[in-house]
């Protein structure tokens, strides 16, 4: 299933899984009823009594569960830089609801900033409430910002980290950063810790698939946690430029944005990074004669 130009918004894509092949059809069906469907409705239905440890002891369970289920050839490294860290910001690529399967396999107590049209998407919203997900606005106005960054605040000062996803989309590679990360790192002097997700569009590239492949490579590498005094603006732009040139290099592929096949997304607030010049001067082009 590919996402129309027109079509641009998640809520408006029915979330669900299509097996790869007909030998899949019963395996996807059933890992789709008890892994995904039927779990977040128990955890959202329970979120609220559970502890924080408990919490997070079941959602590395589910992850741990889930790519057992899936395959998953999960490759991680550098995960000795998240040792001594403490609380931080976690900073990773986006490309897959997978990535969150995968980072929950990593020794990390963290909460993620999740965009708030998830929170009504059935049935991840109710578990993203009942476990304290932090909200992201789609709508940026400075009252719902300083609330992120009083929950986020919260958060670390509660000892846990927080996933910040800088791209703010898993339309590909290409999307350049945002600096909300950085910015929130100076705020609460802890360090950020960039990871680099590839290969998890491959096993599930919703919203523009539904299809959901088994036996995939994922790597995930854990770069070294960059000190809240040292993010800067211009931290931020060698960051990005390393992490996408790991990303590009990896065994496991990067996904790529293709507007030809992935839609425009002309609702939806992102910009091309730079270093990809032909990919934002056709963004560009399609932008100016829209308008």
């Amino acid at each position: 299933m590919t996402v129309p130009a027109s079509t641009p918004d998640i809520d408006r894509v029915a979330w669900g899984f299509q097996p790869e092949d007909s030998t899949r059809r019963l395996r996807t069906r059933l890992g789709s009823a008890v892994l995904v469907d039927g779990a977040l409705r128990a955890a959202g239905a329970t979120g609220n009594a559970l502890s924080s440890g408990m919490r997070r002891t079941g959602e590395g369970v589910w992850a741990r569960t889930v790519g057992k289920a899936l395959g998953l050839r999960l490759t991680a490294t550098g995960i000795h830089h998240l040792d001594a860290a403490g609380p931080a910001i976690i900073m990773p690529l986006h490309e897959s609801f997978v990535d969150v399967v995968a980072l929950l396999h990593l020794p990390i107590d963290a909460v993620f900033t999740v965009r708030d049209e998830l929170f009504d998407l059935t049935p991840i919203g109710s578990y993203l409430r009942a476990s304290g997900q932090i909200v992201v606005p789609h709508a940026a106005s400075r009252a719902a910002l300083r609330t992120l960054r009083d929950a986020a605040t919260s958060a670390l000062g509660a000892g846990k980290s927080v996933v910040v996803f800088p791209q703010g989309s898993v339309l590909g590679v290409e999307i350049a950063f945002e600096p909300g990360a950085f910015v929130l790192a100076r705020t609460t002097g802890v360090p950020i810790i960039p990871v680099v997700i590839t290969g998890s569009h491959r096993v599930w590239e919703f919203p523009f698939s539904q299809t959901l492949r088994y036996d995939q490579p994922v790597d995930v590498h854990v770069l070294e946690p960059i000190p809240a005094a040292m993010a800067t603006r211009a931290s931020m732009r060698e960051t990005e430029r390393t992490m996408k040139a790991i990303a590009l290099a990896s065994s496991a592929p990067a996904r790529r944005f293709v507007p030809e096949r992935d839609g425009w997304w002309d609702d939806y607030a992102f910009e091309i990074d730079e270093d990809f010049a032909d990919l934002r001067a056709e963004v560009d082009e399609h932008r100016s004669a829209r308008d």
